[in-house]
């Protein structure tokens, strides 16, 4: 089973906050980073391809398709980035930072998540970029699409699930099985659910079927730990991300691990060696054949933790065997 993986160069300077590959090429990597940039790699040339500066930190970016990409952040300005001739357009502006962007297929809509409790519709063709805007009794922490649906982490430990096709009122509305604060949530890529990840290494695996039956095989787990001189040590999962084909999941936490997990029969499949930093941020490409690890300083530690943390890096692993599910096909 190979390790092998590739540090693109030119990593961000500050935080890596979120990672996405082209929908059209698993050879391309957009990150965007606290060091106000949003970064594309050519993952082949090995080399960063362009950035687009920023007013201030990044907390999401999203490709629409191979060309276009978006991003928001700290200055609640939603920008979109032209990739092939580097242009920036800003499109519109929240009251409060963006801390989620979207792409919807579904709706071909860019959708916004905001500390300023709003979810906003977005289309970049229109002669007024934003469409709708709907008010929501928290924060938006994070946010994750799949098909028709919508699910937002909110402040409290609240999750909104809508139909993106029927915005005025929320399918569902659960309170977290995670009793600590949300730090990562992703959708299955079979559209059956998601998980979300907290401060205290859990993971919560839901579904979004109400019935009694489906809502029965929800479950959280204890992950990200380790027992150092008979202390336990827990730490936080930052990151979340689906397999496109398997439905299997990485995670990604504090210890500076990523795991690999079978969500179906509650297993891990694999627990990739060390790296120098917290993995912050996770994203396999479209077909799987991917998966890029962002490394970098996640605050743990304060201001005492960043005098001494290493800076950020990139990596991108050609996952093998280890993300299939057993008896995959057979």
């Amino acid at each position: 089973m190979s390790d092998s993986q590739l540090e693109p160069k030119g990593a961000p300077f500050d935080g890596i906050s979120s990672l996405q590959f082209s929908p059209a090429s698993s050879n391309f990597l957009l990150a965007s980073s606290w060091d106000s940039t949003v970064r594309l790699y050519d993952i082949t040339a090995n080399e960063e391809k362009t950035k687009f500066d920023h007013r201030a930190a990044v907390l999401s970016s999203t490709f629409s398709d191979a060309s276009h990409a978006y991003s928001g952040g700290l200055d609640s300005s939603l920008r979109e980035l032209e990739l092939e001739s580097e242009k920036i357009h800003a499109l519109g502006q929240h009251d409060d930072a963006i801390s989620s962007v979207r792409y919807s297929s579904e709706t071909n809509a860019i959708i916004t998540g905001s500390w300023d409790r709003t979810v906003r519709f977005w289309d970049p063709r229109a002669p007024t970029a934003q469409q709708s805007s709907h008010q929501l009794p928290e924060r938006v922490y994070f946010m994750d699409t799949v098909g028709h649906r919508l699910v937002l982490a909110l402040a409290s430990r609240l999750f909104h699930i809508f139909d993106v096709r029927k915005m005025d009122t929320p399918e569902q509305t659960r309170e977290s099985s995670l009793k600590f604060l949300t730090r990562a949530l992703a959708c299955m890529a079979d559209g059956q659910g998601y998980a979300t990840a907290s401060v205290e290494g859990r993971i919560a695996v839901e579904y979004f079927d109400p019935s009694p039956g489906i809502q029965e095989k929800k479950y959280a787990f204890k992950c990200h730990r380790q027992t150092i001189d008979d202390v336990d040590h827990v730490w936080p999962v930052n990151a979340l991300a689906f397999h496109p084909t398997y439905n299997t999941f990485a995670s990604g936490g504090s210890d500076a691990t990523v795991s690999i997990w079978d969500h179906k029969v509650k297993k891990r499949l694999r627990q990739y060696p060390r790296y120098t930093s917290p993995v912050a941020a996770l994203a396999f490409s479209a077909d799987g054949t991917r998966l890029a690890v962002g490394a970098s300083y996640t605050w743990d530690e304060g201001e005492e933790g960043a005098r001494s943390a290493e800076r950020p890096a990139l990596f991108v692993r050609e996952p093998g065997e280890e993300v299939k599910p057993k008896g995959w096909g057979a």
